[in-house]
């Protein structure tokens, strides 16, 4: 968006009982994190009843045999939550025409965010999924069109699990495979949405936000006889697609994943024993890649950005890069970020450089230490010569040192 604007974006945040407290107070603590209060509003999903074997047996409480065990039902939840909490009508009717869906585990969603909008926008599409291309097999679920044999088609994700199986069936003898590009022919879908507000609350006015539900039991053995644990009746919030008409417009946007995509998921035991290659989407290599983003995007600007260098922790090798960030304010796109870089700027690989003010010009900065820019949005600070001190050091850590504060 081109000049000032001061809009409050509404945002929704969906709790369960395990969660929701923790939410509430996380927010309270931290005074919004500079939201108004009024800005969010929190939906809490309730449990669906657990069920214990192949014949449905309900599943008890493994402390309690007089009640019955209950698990969340899956994100897919959140559009029942918004259609009967009635945001969605009165988002629309304050000139609201997008709604964002993002999982809060991917730091760097927020670089795809702008630039996937203009794509909703251009093409027209009342669903954008966002993706990044995906190696096959790769454990993320791939974006298809799938044709019926009576001719209707569906622009929708597949789970990994099921993807190769399904191609396999339908005369794909290699299943799932890379094509000539390297990657499969299937975006990997990271579950971040833009649905059109209007079809949107539609729709849900005929669904109420019913989405189509699955079962996925963990078994004990090859058998299939035995759950390792009990299971329940799921539903995922990107199987929303399933219920539009032909003519609604289904669409993705796929994002290089240096840019999009490094979720943090793994602790740091199960990080360690990803296969060599695979990416460990752990905190630390969700950290380091935001620092990577930062740099490549400072270097595409025209900055002179160092190589990084690998170093390991707790087990997981991975690229450090020199370490910067910016606040929003400063850049929020590309086009922000080329406007405030100018002249022959460089930063060493063991710098550290924070940027936090809006009207702050790099030009001609060359950096081997760290460098912290605070500054007021009224003021207009440049950012030049050589600055070099001893700098901040990244110190290892061994996840099990509970001298250390988590």
């Amino acid at each position: 968006m081109e000049g000032e604007c001061h809009t409050k974006i509404p945002f929704a945040i969906m709790t369960s009982d395990d969660t929701n407290a923790l939410t509430i107070k996380l927010l309270e603590s931290n005074s919004y994190f500079g939201m108004e209060p009024s800005q969010v509003k929190i939906l809490k999903q309730e449990k669906v009843a657990c069920l214990a074997d192949n014949d449905a047996r309900l599943a008890l409480d493994p402390n309690d045999k007089y009640k019955i065990q209950t698990k969340p039902h899956g994100h897919g939840d959140v559009h029942s939550l918004l259609y009967s909490s009635g945001l969605l009508e009165q988002w629309k009717n304050t000139g609201r025409r997008w709604v964002l869906f993002f999982q809060d585990t991917n730091g760097l969603l927020f670089n795809a965010i702008p630039s996937a909008l203009g794509v909703s926008a251009t093409k027209g599409y009342n669903v954008n999924s966002l993706a990044v291309p995906r190696k096959a097999k790769e454990a993320i679920g791939g974006i298809t069109k799938l044709t019926h044999a009576d001719g209707r088609t569906m622009v929708i994700n597949v789970e990994y699990n099921q993807l190769d199986p399904l191609l396999r069936a339908t005369g794909h003898p290699d299943g799932d495979a890379n094509c000539e590009t390297g990657y499969s022919p299937y975006p990997g879908n990271i579950n971040q949405l833009i649905l059109e507000l209007g079809p949107y609350s539609e729709e849900l006015k005929k669904t109420h936000g019913a989405i189509s539900e699955f079962v996925n039991p963990k078994y004990t053995d090859s058998t299939k006889t035995a759950f390792k644990s009990s299971t329940r009746l799921e539903c995922m919030m990107q199987d929303y697609p399933k219920t539009l008409p032909p003519t609604a417009k289904v669409g993705f946007t796929v994002m290089d994943a240096w840019l999009a995509y490094a979720p943090v998921k793994n602790n740091p035991e199960d990080a360690a024993k990803v296969p060599k290659g695979n990416p460990f989407h752990s905190a630390t290599s969700g950290e380091m890649a935001i620092y990577r983003a930062n740099s490549l995007i400072l270097r595409k600007a025209g900055a002179q950005i160092s190589d990084p260098v690998v170093s390991t922790f707790n087990g997981q090798e991975v690229e450090v890069w020199p370490r910067v960030t910016w606040s929003p304010r400063w850049g929020l796109t590309f086009k922000d970020v080329k406007r405030k870089v100018h002249g022959n700027s460089s930063v060493s690989q063991r710098s550290v450089l924070v940027i936090n003010g809006r009207n702050v010009v790099i030009d001609g900065l060359s950096l081997d230490g760290a460098l912290i820019v605070n500054s007021v949005d009224e003021a207009e600070v440049k950012v030049t010569g050589h600055v070099e001190n001893k700098g901040w050091t990244i110190q290892h850590v061994d996840h099990r040192d509970t001298s250390e504060m988590e």
